[in-house]
């Protein structure tokens, strides 16, 4: 099984470069759309919530977040009901690009499921699907081996 590693980080690393390219006239990363696609579907999310959701570590999350409102993509404002906590949200200028966010990935889709019948995507999306599941249980229980 260890090819399903080794096809989903190629297709990962070559979506990566098609979006590095696509996004280099906004001025952010391949790795950093997510981030900001995540925090304009949910504004107000604190980093510590945006870990949880993405599955990433905390440290990952303080550099991207930074990143981006470096960029003038995110604010961080204090919680009025936990001043310790700062929320996240999209700036207008995140706001004007998310949409062509979501219509790169939509076309890189489009590319990697070329050729596949109506039948086969949905397969292919139900599969993935089951195994993400499958992956965040194993993720939530605390991992089965930790891969150490």
């Amino acid at each position: 099984m260890a090819t399903i590693m080794r096809n989903l980080g190629e297709i990962w690393r070559c979506g990566n470069l098609y979006r590095a390219e696509e996004y280099e006239a906004f001025g952010i990363g391949s790795y950093q759309d997510s981030y900001l696609i995540d925090i304009c579907n949910h504004p107000g999310v604190t980093q510590e919530q945006l870990s949880r959701l993405m599955y990433v570590h905390k440290s990952n999350v303080a550099r991207q977040v930074s990143s981006l409102e470096e960029k003038g993509f995110v604010e961080r404002r204090p919680d009025p009901s936990d001043r310790r906590n700062l929320l996240l949200y999209p700036t207008e200028k995140a706001l004007a690009v998310v949409g062509r966010l979501r219509e790169a990935h939509r076309r890189w889709n489009e590319h990697v499921l070329a050729g596949f019948s109506e039948a086969e995507r949905a397969a292919f999306t139900a599969y993935l699907e089951r195994a993400a599941a499958n992956a965040r249980n194993v993720i939530s229980k605390g991992g089965e081996g930790g891969g150490r």
